[in-house]
């Protein structure tokens, strides 16, 4: 049975993201990397669960989540975003979702696109909490600067190299275009080491296929259904 959860806290990380803060349930156990499905309990909307990445740690009194909403599609996300601290959801996990498999497996490349940070959030974190972030690269695609979920926090933590990619304008210290096979073999020096892709079908997709061409092994690209 899902466990019920009230909003403690929202604030706006970007014009269209959301830092969430929810109570804990009981016994509640999870990963860095894993998800759960959220319902919010509203009539309409009690079956509507959709899966979201817990960014808090294993550790943390409360479960947070950073949720990208899509008004146009009037869908969960678009419903989330105008909660207020009090309303109830539904928590049901956690499952799946993309595992770390450790600095001893080598730093390692992080490519993310849109909302697909969000696995990665709390992975970097631990990693930054452990002092294991040398070597990490983080390569984050966007349509735009604005749209950039916690840059200033990737930018301060020591030991992890980051690459912003904008599409959709050009800005001072962004590439500029979509990552590609031209952009990774420039910013990548070693393709022998362990890549995690997570964002929208067709980019994990093509990082896939990208990544293959460079030479990356099969059981080195990490992906959230494991491929």
């Amino acid at each position: 049975m899902p466990d019920k959860s009230v909003l403690k806290a929202k604030s706006a990380l970007t014009h269209d993201t959301n830092h969430y803060v929810f109570s804990r349930p009981d016994g509640m156990q999870f990963e860095p990397g894993q998800a759960a499905e959220l319902a919010i309990q509203k009539d309409g909307w009690k079956d509507a669960g959709r899966p979201f990445t817990f960014v808090s740690m294993p550790s943390d009194p409360d479960l947070e989540f950073v949720i990208k909403s899509y008004p146009d599609h009037d869908g969960v996300t678009e419903q989330l975003a105008l909660l207020e601290p009090g309303a109830e959801v539904t928590i049901d996990g956690p499952f799946g979702a993309i595992e770390d498999q450790g600095q001893e497996q080598g730093p390692g490349v992080f490519l993310a696109a849109g909302a697909g940070i969000t696995p990665f959030i709390p992975i970097l974190k631990k990693r930054d909490l452990d002092g294991t972030l040398d070597g990490t690269t983080l390569i984050f695609s966007n349509k735009t600067a604005k749209d950039i979920i916690l840059r200033g926090q990737w930018e301060a933590m020591q030991g992890l190299r980051t690459v912003f990619a904008v599409s959709d304008e050009k800005a001072d210290g962004l590439h500029f275009g979509r990552v590609d096979k031209t952009l990774l073999a420039k910013e990548i020096s070693s393709f022998d080491q362990k890549f995690y892709l997570c964002g929208p079908e067709g980019f994990v997709d093509a990082m896939r296929d990208t990544l293959k061409e460079l030479g990356v092994k099969h059981g080195d690209i990490i992906t959230e259904d494991g491929w």
